[in-house]
């Protein structure tokens, strides 16, 4: 029996706990959320439309009813506002998880988290921080979808299958995010070379293009539909679908730092290795000094916020 509580029941709380449904990979969903009523609403929406999925129990609920969770996602918190600073999103959702982490951690103490809300790795530190959770059951959600979206770009770009696109994006999910172009590939074939063998079918990529694709395309979204929800949520049901399978897996999820790269006691994401314990280790990966001088911006400027917040 694997059993998920979502805390947060907006646009990514609901679509996490519909996507779950339609997987059929659990067999119950609690959902949590200040607004009850809209908690009652989601669950029933989805459970009226379970007669064509699997058949599984998801209810709104307390935090009581946490108790025997497999996994907990927090997805609660406030989105950015226009001209609000990032550091005062920071204090507003950091305020709100601290809040959150006491109540869900007396009722599902043994399970594993997923923090998704935003800023991600901010608030997977604070988990770190104050939860008394053991390391391995804290992952955030990190750049998984920025990997996502540039394994898609790619892809399309070479109009190739994206299962053959090994590309990953590492550091903050945000600005300071970079792409590691020395360890990309398609098909074990280095990606900046890959065009030479399509017989002029195609021409070499731009990384700068590319990287500010995906850094841009979270602001595309909103500004044609108001909002991200779709991906972000196939990416968190693809970290539960791994954690219950149980099988090994590799994706760019944020983790605390303890001197890879020569970076400690942040949270952001490299190479990690997700299991049925939850974070089962990291791949530190030869990068470039130019790779590893980005990371350790990317570790600065979270570091920053880190210190403004008094964390």
């Amino acid at each position: 029996m694997n059993k998920i509580t979502i805390i947060g029941t907006g646009s990514v709380g609901s679509t996490i706990a519909y996507t779950l449904a339609v997987y059929g990979i659990v067999s119950e969903i609690v959902l949590i959320d200040v607004n009850n009523a809209k908690a009652e609403g989601e669950a029933m929406d989805i459970r009226q439309g379970l007669p064509f999925c699997s058949s599984i129990s998801i209810h709104a609920g307390t935090y009581e009813d946490a108790v025997g969770s497999n996994i907990v996602i927090l997805t609660s918190g406030v989105a950015r506002k226009p001209g609000q600073s990032r550091l005062d999103l920071a204090k507003t959702n950091v305020e709100i998880t601290r809040s959150i982490i006491p109540q869900i951690t007396k009722y599902a103490p043994d399970a594993i988290y997923i923090i998704v809300s935003n800023p991600v790795d901010i608030l997977t530190y604070v988990f770190h921080k104050y939860s008394g959770l053991p390391e391995n059951h804290i992952i955030g959600s990190g750049t998984i979808l920025d990997t996502a979206r540039l394994r898609e770009h790619l892809s399309e770009h070479y109009n190739i299958n994206q299962q053959n696109v090994h590309a990953y994006v590492f550091g903050e999910h945000g600005d300071t995010s970079f792409v590691p172009w020395s360890i990309a590939n398609i098909s074990n074939i280095p990606i900046d070379s890959y065009y030479t063998y399509l017989n002029g079918k195609h021409g070499p990529i731009d990384h700068e293009e590319v990287e500010t694709f995906v850094k841009k395309s979270g602001g595309s979204v909103i500004a044609a539909k108001g909002a991200t929800f779709y991906a972000v949520s196939l990416s968190v049901c693809h970290i539960c679908k791994c954690l219950f399978t149980g099988a090994d897996t590799t994706m760019t999820v944020s983790s605390l730092m303890h001197g890879e790269y020569g970076i400690n006691n942040v949270c952001l994401s490299t190479l990690s290795i997700i299991g049925k314990d939850g974070l089962a280790g990291k791949l530190v990966l030869p990068l470039t000094d130019d790779e590893i001088a980005k990371l350790h911006k990317s570790a600065v400027s979270l570091r920053g916020v880190i210190n403004d917040l008094g964390i």
